[in-house]
Parts: C-alpha cells; sequence; structure tokens
C-alpha cells in the first residue's frame, strides 16, 4: 500500500508530520511505502539526523506551502507546486513520477484548501454533488459519524442528504452497523422546528428507501448513543467537533484537579482510569476524517497534529483504504437514484 504524506501542511510542520510518519513505519506492515510530499532536502536531513533508513519512504518535492490562512481556492489554483495540490494529484488517477497512484493522501494542511485540490485533481465519485467531511466522534454508546464537518459551511439539502447517505456507508463498512441510524441535527426534535435547510433535508430522508432514518436530534443527543450518523452543515458541525474535544479535556482536567486536591493517593490509584478515559476521547489518537465523495481517499488531518497524530491517521488510512467505501458509496448512492429519481441541486 502506498500512503501519501503531505509534510509542509499543519500548525507543527514539517518537523511533527516527519515524526509521525517515521513512528507509523513501525505499525504499518512491511510492504506499505510512504511518499513524502514537500522540500526534499527537510526530508532527508530529519531522516538522518534521526538516523533512519528511507528504504520505505519516496520523496517528491515541492517548491510551495499553502498557509493555514491562505484563500482556498485561490491558493490552490495559483500554488500548484504545493505540497497540497501535488499530494491530491498523488490520489488521483494520474502519475506521480514515481511508480503508480498513491493509495490515499493525508494531510493536516489548510482544510479548505485540501478539500478544493481533492474535488478538482481526484475530482468526484459519480453521482456526488459536493463532498463532505466525516468525523468519528467516540461515545460510550459507540462512535457516532457526523458529517459534514467543515468542508461546505454553505449547502443545499441534497448536499445533505448525501452527506447521511455517505455517512451511513462509514457507520456500515468502518463501524459494522448494519442498519445505522440516521438523524439530522437541529434546534429541537419536533417536527416543525429548523430552518427550510433542515426540514428539506429531513423530508429527502423519508423518501430514501432503504434509510434508517429516526428524526431531528439536539446537540446533547450525540453522546446519548440516540443515533450513529448525523447529519448537519459544515459550519455548525466543525463547531460541535471542537466544542466536544474542549469540553471533554476541561471535563476530565477539573475532576482529576478536584480528586487530587481531595484525596491525592486517591487519584493515584484512579490514575490508569483516567489516562485510559483520556486517551479515548483524545482527537490526537483518532487520527483524521475522510473527505467522502472524492474519487480516492483523502483524509484531513487536524491543523493542530502532533506527531501521534500523523501515525494515528496513517494507522487508520489502512483501515479505510481496506474497506471499499467508495465502491459501497458508488452502489448506494445509484440504488437511491434508482429508486427515487435523480434529486437534483437548483443552480
Amino acid at each position: 500500500m502506498r500512503l501519501c504524506v503531505d509534510v509542509m501542511g499543519g500548525d507543527h510542520a514539517p518537523d511533527a508530520i516527519i515524526k509521525g510518519c517515521i513512528q507509523a513505519l513501525d505499525t504499518l506492515e512491511p510492504g506499505d511505502r510512504l511518499v513524502l510530499v514537500g522540500d526534499r532536502g527537510v526530508i532527508r536531513d530529519y531522516f538522518r539526523v534521526q538516523a533512519r533508513s528511507m528504504d520505505r519512504i519516496d520523496i517528491v518535492h515541492t517548491t510551495e506551502v499553502i498557509g493555514m490562512d491562505e484563500s482556498p481556492v485561490d491558493s490552490v489554483r495559483t500554488k500548484k507546486d504545493s505540497s497540497i495540490v501535488v499530494s491530491a494529484l498523488m490520489g488521483s488517477h494520474k502519475r506521480d513520477g514515481t511508480g503508480d497512484r498513491c493509495d490515499a493522501v493525508i494531510s493536516a494542511g489548510n482544510t479548505g484548501a485540501c478539500v478544493s485540490a481533492a474535488t478538482m485533481h481526484m475530482r468526484r465519485l459519480p453521482g456526488v454533488h459536493r463532498p463532505g467531511i466525516a468525523v468519528t466522534i467516540p461515545t460510550f454508546h459507540g462512535p457516532v459519524v457526523l458529517s459534514d464537518a467543515g468542508a461546505n459551511p454553505e449547502p443545499r439539502p441534497q448536499h445533505l442528504w448525501q452527506y447521511g447517505l455517505m455517512a451511513e456507508c462509514v457507520a456500515n463498512r468502518i463501524h459494522r452497523k448494519d442498519r445505522p441510524r440516521v438523524a439530522v441535527m437541529n434546534i429541537g426534535a419536533e417536527e416543525g422546528k429548523g430552518t427550510d435547510l433542515i426540514q428539506e433535508t429531513a423530508a429527502l430522508c423519508k423518501r430514501t428507501p432503504g434509510l434508517n432514518y429516526i428524526g431531528y436530534v439536539e446537540g446533547r443527543d450525540i453522546f446519548e448513543g440516540v443515533a450513529d450518523v448525523i447529519i448537519t452543515d459544515g459550519l455548525v458541525g466543525n463547531t460541535l467537533l471542537k466544542m466536544a474535544e474542549g469540553m471533554a479535556k476541561s471535563l476530565i482536567n477539573g475532576i482529576v484537579t478536584e480528586i487530587m486536591t481531595a484525596d491525592p493517593d486517591l487519584m493515584l490509584q484512579l490514575e490508569p482510569i483516567f489516562k485510559h478515559m483520556f486517551k479515548k476521547n483524545d482527537y490526537h489518537e483518532h487520527g483524521g476524517a475522510p473527505l467522502l465523495g472524492v474519487n480516492g481517499l483523502y483524509m484531513i488531518a487536524h491543523g493542530s497534529s502532533e506527531a501521534r497524530s500523523i501515525r494515528s491517521a496513517l494507522v487508520q488510512t489502512r483501515t479505510y483504504v481496506k474497506s471499499g467505501l467508495n465502491e459501497a458509496i458508488v452502489a448506494r448512492l445509484a440504488a437511491v437514484e434508482a429508486a427515487m429519481g435523480p434529486v437534483e441541486v437548483p443552480a
């Protein structure tokens, strides 16, 4: 398996990204290769300093970097030799100069630029209107797939509806849910609540054959085991995700502080439990999130990814590659269209 990594993207690039790749080499299969995209000199120097072999490493040199604060569309169009753009080409059906196309791409860079580059160069899967990011949120009741988590902040109902169908495939193929429960995020569970966008999305879900649609859910329901898939727009989804990350960390730290103050000996006994809880809810341990709907596999990692984030993303990516997720998405969309007829997006 050939896994492409954008070395220059992210708040802690390139050091944390390269370090994560080195850590992952000990975890991946012996036949796997990493294709590192970025400044060749920087990459080689890092491996030399770490005294690590580059036997399973290919380097594709790039001369430009898209900053985290740059305009996504403009930067993708003008910085054609940036690590984000070249990485997307690696994941496309085009050749890359080092062999066949890569099986997957991972980047912690500018999310908007990643989405634009992947959509432009990898293209969309047949039947997909707009790609969306699907994030798996760990809960005590099992994983919940939230889509969209930042790719499309101003969607149409047809976009959100397709995010539900594609995320349903993630819940089925990755998390082994036979009939995933699909819900739409709203400000209340009552039928009359929500914007036109939300109500029209719900109407499409109700019409969809074979979709285990359960209705509306509220933000507090994410962690209650009510649904396996939750549909929302990119703005709300990304906000919910960041809030959940911050709340989990704050809550665990707060409990630890209170116990340490009240009974330090008790804290020593509970320390392994809290470490396990923190690891379970730490986004660094969950790697990246797939950009659903592109013709290939593009994993978007957190902008603040550390080495362990990239290591986790690479391990997780192998699971997605082997799952046949894209084939499942294409088949699901085709079956729905055959049953419902085309659901067009207004111009």
